[in-house]
């Protein structure tokens, strides 16, 4: 059974909001549908209220088990407004212009997530990465002991050989373009967390690089995934998670036991990675595109790590399975670990 399939059975237990800030949009509507009438929660539709019943009426879809809310004429408005202007980072800003900020969907589908007007955000379908991150990275803070934000995909096919039953974590694909030796280290910690979270298997989080386990380098990027590796170490040390990390790993000794075994490199790690930890930002992403385009990998997200509420940055090339999935996703982190996988 795939990865969403799995939270969507435990989702119909513990029932979700999830806001769409571009609500407006045929994709968003299509993948609203599916997670209403799974009865995974209430879909929020943020946008022009005739749009988005003249968007549906010709998809013949119902609009029915969703909210669709226009910010302007919110009866939240106000108070949202007195909210944002209490951010440090929006202290001493006028009515008119915290308005003017609050009407763009992005800005008041954040601030509905941080006073729990709803319980996780999907947005980016038809705005860029930046427009769609820069409300959540103003608004919603940090986890405690994290000092960096970060981005997590998921990738899953049909070999459940591979990674959780199919399922690979990857990351950082979508935030920080060169990330220094301790962010690196917090995006391993976070994305193992969440991925714990989502599967309750324990994960195997390979920091990744073009090289295996050398013992002295002049490379600056392998000598940063060394530090890493130790970092995010002493932080699971520190924290008492249930998790392995393990690096410098090339890609195919991280997934494939076999390579491992000739190329001498042993331990928990090698051959069983399900977490898979970039260098940087170019390479986690082009390694995610490139898998769902030549291999055909679903994919979902990216998923923002790092942040105390669940909220995800879709690619504007998201097609409604694929926001589905994701909205699955996020609206699963919203629902404590214990409820999703109770002790019997």
């Amino acid at each position: 059974m795939s990865l969403i399939n799995r939270l969507s059975i435990r989702l119909q237990n513990h029932p979700k909001r999830v806001a769409f800030p571009e609500g407006t949009d045929p994709r968003i509507i299509q993948a609203a549908r599916q997670f209403a009438t799974r009865g995974l929660g209430v879909p929020i539709l943020l946008g022009d209220r005739t749009r988005i019943k003249i968007n549906a009426a010709r998809l013949d879809i119902r609009l029915d088990g969703m909210r669709i809310i226009e910010p302007e004429r919110s009866d939240e408005m106000e108070a949202y407004i007195t909210r944002f202007q209490g951010l440090r980072r929006f202290k001493g800003l006028a009515d008119k212009e915290a308005k003017e900020y609050l009407a763009n969907t992005s800005y008041f589908a954040t601030m509905m997530l941080a006073t729990a007007g709803c319980d996780a955000i999907v947005s980016g379908a038809t705005i860029a990465a930046s427009s769609a991150l820069r409300p959540l990275f103003q608004i919603i803070p940090t986890q405690e002991g994290v000092d960096t934000a970060s981005s997590m995909q998921i990738l899953e096919q049909e070999d459940s050989r591979l990674g959780i039953e199919g399922a690979l974590f990857l990351a950082d694909c979508g935030v920080i373009p060169e990330p220094t030796a301790d962010q690196l280290a917090d995006i391993a910690v976070t994305t193992a967390s969440l991925a714990q979270h989502l599967t309750n298997q324990m994960p195997k989080v390979a920091m990744l690089s073009f090289s295996s386990k050398k013992k002295e380098s002049s490379n600056a990027s392998v000598n940063k995934v060394k530090a890493a590796t130790a970092i995010a170490k002493d932080k699971v040390r520190a924290l008492d998670m249930d998790a392995d990390i393990d690096g410098e790993l090339q890609v195919d000794a991280a997934l494939d036991a076999f390579v491992a075994e000739q190329k001498g490199i042993e331990g928990s790690v090698a051959g069983k990675a399900n977490v898979l930890i970039f260098p940087d930002l170019n390479s986690g992403n082009i390694a995610s595109k490139l898998a769902q385009t030549v291999a055909g990998c679903r994919s979902y997200g990216q998923i923002i790590t790092g942040l105390t509420r669940p909220a995800a940055e879709i690619s504007r090339g998201a097609s409604a399975h694929d926001i589905f999935g994701t909205a699955v996703i996020v609206a699963a982190q919203a629902v404590d670990q214990r409820f999703l996988y109770p002790v019997r």
